[in-house]
């Protein structure tokens, strides 16, 4: 299958990661974080970190969009539908992601609240158009990869003149988040910050380009390397890495050049600027309060922000103390070095996000990588 089979070639494979073991330098430590979480699933599915040499470590980063957002907001939109009486539609792993007092939007429904999984933004458009008796609430989340098609179905809505139809804004954006790990205080604390470089995101590069990595690259002196999702991608990003790192080089380098520019789609940012404005501060799990890095529906379309609508107030909501996603999410631990791993979270009960989506780090290693580990101990 063209574009398919060719990327995991498993010859191709071997010879790439012989090439990043031949051009590694033995005598230092190579640290670079996918901020993917196509990227991470692909790492441990394809068992990519067993063909590195041990001196390349790939870190994980908070990539996976159901991942990083906070209890806080699971908790309004499970008010939403069960205190408001709304119709709430969102995707399908935003469902399972465990909010406070052990609840979830999934356990909301189970308890009769009217809690849909859709397939697109535009799937919750068409249930309010269909039941226009009922307010119909889409709970939006997702990186730039996501946006536009809330913003396309905002403006849609506008023209339809549908009443009943208001989303609940949670898009965030990858390059705030990135600048919060480099000058991250809990990294600051045991010196400079332990990276050397960045897996560029596939997807949300396609949107944005490869333009707005640029700044991280000069600014911190941190090489980015935009990689596709198949494993001969993940590899031949890696070794673009090793090689900027030992010729002192910080660029922004383009793998994925078969679907990302470096101006991006300019159709869907221009979709976005026409319905999003920056909020000042949002909340990630994991990070913290990060500054400018997550959107809210402007003034043009605020009957169709469902925050104004139904005056909902954000309130943080801690972790579960034993729970390590938050760390995890930081690139500070690994998922095996959360005590409940495996034991009391996996992913048919998750008690942290990182179970949750396949695309979080958890998640991926109890699917591919704790087979390894266990192999690793046995030897």
């Amino acid at each position: 299958m063209k574009y398919v089979d060719e990327f995991r070639d498993g010859d191709i494979a071997r010879v790439l990661a012989a090439k990043i073991a031949d051009a590694a330098d033995r005598a230092r430590r190579y640290a670079f974080m996918e901020f993917c979480g196509g990227h991470t699933h692909a790492i441990a599915r394809y068992g990519l970190t067993d063909l590195l040499p041990r001196n390349v470590v790939m870190v994980h980063g908070p990539g996976c969009p159901v991942c990083v957002l906070p209890i806080g907001r699971i908790d309004n939109a499970i008010e939403l539908a069960l205190e408001r009486g709304v119709t709430l539609c969102t995707y399908a792993d935003t469902l399972r992601v465990p909010a406070s007092r052990g609840t979830s939007l999934m356990k909301a429904k189970s308890s009769g609240a009217d809690v849909r999984m859709v397939y697109s933004a535009a799937d919750a458009l068409r249930i309010a158009a269909d039941h226009p008796e009922r307010e119909v609430v889409f709970f939006a989340i997702g990186f730039e990869t996501t946006t536009p098609m809330s913003a396309l179905v905002v403006q849609q809505a506008d023209r339809l003149g549908l009443a009943n139809f208001s989303v609940f804004c949670n898009h965030v954006l990858t390059p705030a988040a990135i600048a919060n790990i480099l000058e991250s205080p809990q990294l600051r604390k045991i010196g400079p910050v332990p990276l050397d470089g960045f897996v560029g995101p596939a997807h949300v590069s396609c949107v944005i380009g490869s333009a707005p990595y640029e700044y991280f690259a000069a600014e911190y002196a941190k090489p980015v390397v935009i990689a596709g999702f198949e494993p001969l991608d993940v590899l031949q990003a890696v070794l673009m890495l090793v090689r900027q790192v030992n010729a002192g080089r910080h660029e922004v380098e383009n793998e994925y050049t078969r679907a990302v520019s470096r101006e991006g789609n300019l159709t869907a940012q221009a979709r976005i600027a026409e319905v999003f404005g920056l909020r000042r501060s949002f909340e990630w799990r994991g990070l913290g309060e990060v500054p400018y890095s997550a959107l809210r529906i402007n003034e043009r379309y605020a009957r169709f922000d469902a925050e104004r609508r139904y005056g909902i107030v954000y309130r943080p909501v801690a972790d579960n103390p034993a729970c390590e996603c938050g760390a995890i999410l930081r690139g500070a631990k690994r998922p095996a070095e959360c005590r409940l791993f495996a034991s009391t979270c996996t992913p048919e009960s998750p008690l942290g996000s990182c179970m949750v989506s396949s695309e979080g780090a958890c998640a991926a290693h109890y699917g591919y990588g704790r087979w390894r580990d266990g192999a690793r101990q046995a030897a």
